[in-house]
């Protein structure tokens, strides 16, 4: 995100940095540094008719100790002349008149375009600056005069001369131009004073290299040799010195001052420079703080507004720019721009623009920090912080126990149905013991012992109510080491940001774990209807995977799996946000029945809006009020029935109580018994389904059928079926043995109803695996297949049996069919019409003992 400054915020602190660095010269070190790149880099060619005389260590061996007589000199100029030099420049000053001068005004004045130096210096160091011409002879002699000095640079390296140089009354060219430009004669420069030391028309020389690039030869050498055409015919000699530590030495950008360049090797490279016309011009320093200025006025109105990434992009862009721009000139166009500044300012904009932005991050994150630091936190208070009858408090409101006992060492703080006499001995602190129905635990609070005792109920539940107890967590943890917070500011500022992201990730894994443990499914949509999120039950009940959820219409999703004609669904939804009030329709789903209520909501702090839309799954509200109209049925009708017959048979009775038939009261008694059989299995029907596995214990499965045998034995006595039980392992399984016994007699009661007389019940005891198999065999007239798949309806009769006589309530196979669910296990049947059904139960064991 951009940030949003006022232009002086970056241009400030850039303009005082540049300053700063213009005081230690840094622009200036790094002008110089890309041109003494780029000159070495690329250097520059020596014109082909240059070449150099050196007084060198082997001349000054052969010729004896300077200063030599300027006969010498005048042998030199007429060997020269001879081999056809056509312009000859000494760097050999010549000021004091000396008796050889005419043989050496003589040579010069044959020769003809001799260029002799001059140079300007006081003469002590309390004078003026003076011009030192030549002696009067050998000025008269020459064909030009320059002036032999090399300007350096700030850095002490020599990188130019001054075209024109001298005192206000009269400038003298420069050596290079002297020989370059024959017969031309100095100026007076109108505007200077006439002792002022005036320069003029500074040139950077794009030198060729350093000491020994041009061609040279030696002074002893040239002058007792005889004179060689094909070395200086047509040429331009430079005659000076080039002997260690002899005559002036200059430190180059190609030499430094480690090898310093001789001064007429200098002079012979800038007259190189001069006639290939490459010498390089340079701007004024002005311009390059004008440019400077330009950027940064750029930069610090530009940079606040972009991207981090964008802003490096641009700083970077200009910096090569001006590297490539800086380039060009000076190859191409011989200009020397210093464009160090401006370089400058756009290499310090990067990291300045990004301490100013992480500056503003940083108050930013520190407010939001602070604001999150008084956010909700989605931690709990902790037990173990508790004071002891707070904890008593809530104990008692949670699990409502029969008595308990809250001491402060030996005096008893809060009890009832506990006294300290009950209090066993407590060896751990922080561990509960548990003795029987009772749980006690030591508790150490700021160095004082704390005495905690229940009496729990003495039920199913008070083995999962000790081990509740044992997992809480009611003593804090002691840590050797103290906590010590950070006192760097940057580590304690990370330390909140590692606390506010952890804080952050709790409340996102709430609510996402909320969500996905929620019972009904939830979908969130945007402003148009599309869906963004979808916990796990929308998957579940869709069949459609999360990715394909997300970012596909609620009304789309709807219409796919339950499609509707009246009020379809994307009114519904177009409502939900238009309207933005809440909705609630019905949805069918694989047969399943779901409730789903459409609620508009919107985003705080912005302009975004949607719908969370509840899907709740009713299957089992609309089971229960379909069982719950069944009921009513049965009691209106089988119920009702009999109580009618038997009122109805009261009411002949006293009317005719003289004569009370036996027939008369069997019938009453038998419209009694039904109407008490049918009570009774709608009451353990109703038993049956509120069963809960807290109501479980361990119980065998070989007894529980064997009472149900002894149960029914009576019954198959009487229509003279014999039932043989086969099984003789003892089968634990955890349950509820009172109700399975019933659910077996239902099943044994049945094969004995429906199994003709004289026939046999076979009933089988097992294992197999993990689990304990019951099997019930009979031999009746069996269950037509029709009516297999309502077998274990609530209120569901077989046709056959009720033609047959055998009236039932239609709730024993249902009976049995709950119990057996709810202890998790399965019931199956396998039937053949006049051959028998065989009806086999599978529930889980327990695991065996380790």
């Amino acid at each position: 995100m951009p940030i949003k400054t006022n232009p002086w915020t970056l241009g400030l602190p850039l303009i005082a940095m540049l300053w700063l660095l213009h005081i230690f010269d840094a622009p200036q070190r790094l002008n110089f540094w890309i041109y003494d790149t780029l000159i070495t880099a690329y250097p520059a060619d020596i014109a082909p008719d240059v070449v150099l005389v050196g007084i060198d260590e082997r001349s000054l061996d052969d010729l004896g100790q300077w200063p030599w007589p300027r006969a010498v000199h005048a042998r030199l100029v007429e060997k020269l002349a001879a081999a056809g030099a056509e312009t000859i420049v000494f760097d050999v000053l010549f000021s004091e008149a000396t008796p050889d001068d005419p043989d050496l005004a003589s040579a010069m004045a044959a020769h003809g375009q001799v260029i002799l130096p001059l140079h300007l210096s006081p003469l002590s160091s309390n004078q003026l600056i003076t011009t030192h011409l030549p002696a009067p002879d050998l000025a008269t002699a020459a064909a030009g005069l320059g002036h032999a000095h090399v300007e350096l640079d700030e850095d002490g390296i020599a990188r130019g001369t001054y075209l024109r140089n001298g005192l206000g009354d009269r400038l003298w060219p420069s050596l290079a131009l002297a020989a370059a430009g024959v017969g031309q004669s100095p100026g007076p420069d109108p505007e200077a004073a006439p002792y002022t030391n005036v320069r003029q028309q500074y040139r950077a020389v794009p030198l060729a290299g350093g000491a020994g690039t041009i061609t040279a030869y030696s002074y002893s050498n040239v002058v007792s040799s005889p004179p060689s055409p094909e070395r200086f015919r047509n040429k331009t000699v430079f005659v000076g010195a080039t002997a260690a530590g002899f005559g002036d030495i200059l430190p180059t950008p190609f030499s430094g001052l480690r090898q310093p360049l001789s001064g007429v090797e200098f002079h012979a490279q800038a007259y190189s420079a001069l006639v290939e016309n490459r010498l390089i011009s340079r701007l004024p320093e002005s311009l390059s703080l004008v440019l400077a200025i330009i950027i940064l006025v750029f930069l610090a109105v530009a940079l606040p507004r972009m991207r981090p990434a964008r802003a490096l992009g641009l700083c970077l862009s200009i910096a090569l720019t001006l590297l490539i721009t800086q380039v060009a000139l000076l190859l191409i166009g011989s200009v020397w721009f210093s464009v160090a500044p401006a370089l400058i300012v756009a290499t310090l904009a990067i990291p300045v623009s990004s301490a100013l932005r992480l500056a503003m991050t940083n108050r930013f994150l520190n407010r939001q920090l602070d604001d999150l630091a008084m956010g909700p936190a989605m931690s709990l208070p902790k037990p173990s912080v508790r004071h002891p009858a707070q904890l008593l408090s809530h104990f008692r409101a949670l699990l409502q126990p029969r008595g308990w006992l809250v001491a402060k060492d030996e005096e008893v703080i809060d009890a009832e149905g506990l006294s300290l006499a009950d209090v066993p001995e407590l060896t751990e602190n922080g561990r509960w013991l548990h003795r029987n129905n009772e749980s006690w635990i030591r508790l150490v609070r700021n160095g004082t012992i704390y005495t905690i005792g229940l009496k729990l109920p003495n039920d199913l539940s008070r083995e999962a109510i000790q081990r509740y107890l044992q997992r809480l967590p009611l003593m804090e943890a002691s840590t050797d080491e103290p906590h010590r917070s950070p006192r760097e500011n940057v580590s304690a500022r990370i330390e909140r940001v590692r606390k506010a992201t952890h804080q952050m990730n709790q409340m996102q894994q709430f609510i996402q774990r909320s969500f996905e443990s929620m019972p009904d499914g939830i979908i969130v949509t945007d402003e148009l209807g599309v869906i963004r999120f979808a916990n796990g039950h929308i998957e579940e009940w869709f069949g459609e995977p999360t990715p394909s959820l997300s970012g596909l219409p609620l009304a789309r999703l709807l219409d796919g799996h339950d499609p509707r004609e009246t009020t379809p669904w994307h009114e519904t939804v177009s409502e939900t946000l238009t309207l933005a009030q809440a909705r609630t329709v019905d949805l069918r789903l694989s047969e399943k029945s779901f409730l789903i209520h459409f609620a508009p909501f919107a985003l705080p702090g912005s302009e975004q809006n949607g719908i969370i839309a509840n899907v709740s799954d009713i299957s089992e509200l609309r089971e229960q009020q379909r069982q719950h109209r069944e009921a009513i049925d049965f009691i209106s009708h089988d119920v009702r029935s009999p109580l009618v017959s038997q009122l109805a048979l009261i009411e002949q009775l006293k009317r005719n109580h003289g004569q009370i038939d036996t027939a008369q009261l069997d019938q009453l008694g038998m419209l009694a018994r039904r109407s008490y059989h049918l009570a009774e299995e709608f009451v353990q029907l109703a038993r049956a389904e509120q069963l809960t596995e807290t109501r479980f214990y361990e119980c065998e499965l070989l007894n529980i059928v064997e009472n149900a045998r002894d149960s029914v034995s009576e019954q198959a006595t009487g229509k003279g079926i014999q039932l043989v039980l086969n099984g003789q392992e003892d089968l634990w399984l955890k349950g509820n043995a009172e109700l399975l016994e019933r659910a077996v007699i239902n099943l044994m009661t049945n094969a004995v109803q429906y199994s003709p007389s004289g026939s046999t019940v076979t009933i089988l005891v097992f294992s197999a695996g993990h689990e304990a198999c019951l099997t019930v065999n009979d031999e009746g007239e069996g269950i037509a297949d029709e009516e297999m798949p309502h077998l274990f309806s609530r209120y569901r009769r077989q046709k056959s049996s009720e033609l047959s006589g055998n009236h039932g309530t239609g709730l024993g196979l249902s009976f049995v069919n709950v119990v057996v669910e709810k202890h998790r296990g399965s019931i199956s049947v396998d039937s053949r019409l006049g051959v028998g059904s065989s009806f086999q139960l599978k529930l889980p064991m327990m695991p065996p003992p380790r």
